[in-house]
């Protein structure tokens, strides 16, 4: 089983959508999310929009990339430019740290239809990484 670790600023969106999606998707791969300063909730949509896209979003909550200080993983991800540029906290082993920019659906503005495709977007662009990127 290979441990990935999905990080972003927030926790609230992107991460906790690559976390499913990854788990979904992958057999042989656990993933978890975290955020370098999580804003202590799951944005909504992000659970809409995996639903609607036939992912089990599972109970995610928005934690702190603290609680796995330590912790092995053999991909550590991050999905949002900030987290990119971050000192995360020590790892234990060897991992393959991959970065995969994504918008933040979060500030998407507009009508409902608008920011339904912003999420969409983002749920896309982190699928079409998952089936790319992780053997």
């Amino acid at each position: 089983m290979k441990k990935v670790l999905v990080l972003c600023t927030g926790n609230s969106c992107r991460s906790v959508m690559a976390e499913a999606l990854i788990n979904a998707m992958k057999d042989d791969y656990q993933a978890v999310s975290a955020g370098s300063f999580p804003v202590g909730y799951v944005h909504p949509k992000s659970i809409e929009t995996l639903n609607r896209h036939g992912i089990d979003a599972g109970q995610p909550r928005s934690k702190s990339w603290d609680e796995f200080a330590g912790d092995e993983f053999d991909y550590i991800i991050t999905v949002c430019d900030n987290a990119a540029n971050e000192v995360c906290p020590a790892m234990a082993g060897q991992q393959t740290r991959l970065h995969w920019s994504t918008p933040d659906p979060a500030k998407a503005e507009g009508s409902e239809a608008d920011i339904e495709a912003a999420f969409d977007e983002a749920f896309t662009m982190l699928k079409t990484r998952i089936e790319q990127e992780l053997p």
